[in-house]
């Protein structure tokens, strides 16, 4: 019997922006003697540390977010248009994070045009392909659940230290009463306000949930609008486009030109190089934890 690979797929952006406001909330930063704030980098080592640990994966990718204009921003210009620039603080910290990432010996993967999340689908769907695999995705955004299957979990981070939510088939229905597929479908109904984009005007997550329910995917609905309520065939007739457009920009992408193979990311912590990053960085915890 050949041993399980597990592979542990970083959103890399999830984990750094809640290390750097888990740190900052106090309105302290830390910083090396030279002024260079680390206190999101320092986070995401201790968070990646106790996914390690407790995961025990034997792969390990990071993935990130290059720039804020995609192929999404394309499509729906106002998308993800209601955030406000990154903290000051936080800034020199994105390009730090992925050298400290790269000096432990895991492989930086990222594509312009694209969102981290269409780079972890892609290796997710592609890697779970291969014998004896199974995918963990450590992230805190919820839009990743579509991508639970039979060899992929979503572990989601909660409030907390070491405390995660690892969603299967199982537990997606059991909680959210949806299939992955239905994940997709929900957004296009109820619009995600953290990404800007607003599905059918006036169906929130109740409505939406209970038309799945009912006839499980969009098309389902459409096909028996005239068995709905007036007021709720109004709204979705009267948004249809957007409907689907919303649907479209909640879809992770699966087929994006990234390559990583499992020989690339086999996960040996290089200790040597990690070392001297985290010295350079003055995170002398860590560097004991390293040792260790």
């Amino acid at each position: 019997m050949q041993n399980t690979k597990k592979v542990m797929l970083v959103d890399g952006m999830a984990v750094l922006f809640r290390a750097f406001y888990a740190t900052s909330y106090s309105g302290y930063i830390r910083k090396t003697s030279a002024g260079l704030p680390t206190n999101a980098v320092y986070g995401f080592v201790q968070y990646f540390f106790d996914a390690i640990d407790t995961f025990q994966p034997t792969h390990v990718v990071c993935c990130w977010d290059m720039g804020s204009t995609t192929f999404r921003t394309a499509q729906y210009p106002e998308y993800k248009g209601n955030r406000g620039e990154p903290p000051e603080e936080l800034i020199p910290q994105f390009d730090l994070v992925k050298e400290v990432v790269a000096e432990m010996g895991i492989p930086n993967v990222g594509l312009r045009g694209f969102e981290a999340d269409d780079c972890i689908g892609t290796l997710a769907t592609r890697m779970s392909t291969e014998p004896d695999v199974e995918v963990l995705i450590l992230t805190g955004d919820h839009d990743m659940l579509q991508l639970v299957s039979e060899q992929v979990k979503v572990v989601i981070m909660k409030k907390g230290k070491l405390n995660y939510a690892v969603y299967d088939l199982a537990l997606l229905l059991e909680e959210k009463q949806l299939t992955p597929l239905q994940v997709i479908d929900m957004k296009g109904f109820m619009g995600d306000t953290s990404d800007n984009y607003p599905g059918v005007k006036g169906i929130g997550e109740k409505s939406a949930l209970k038309l799945l329910l009912e006839y499980e995917t969009v098309e389902g609905v459409l096909e028996n609008l005239d068995k709905l309520p007036k007021g709720i065939r109004t709204k979705i007739e009267s948004n249809l486009d957007m409907l689907h457009l919303s649907r479209d920009l909640a879809t992770i992408r699966i087929d994006v030109p990234v390559e990583c193979g499992l020989t690339e990311c086999i996960w040996e912590l290089q200790v040597e190089t990690a070392t001297r990053k985290f010295e350079e960085l003055e995170f002398g915890s860590l560097v004991k934890l390293l040792q260790a």
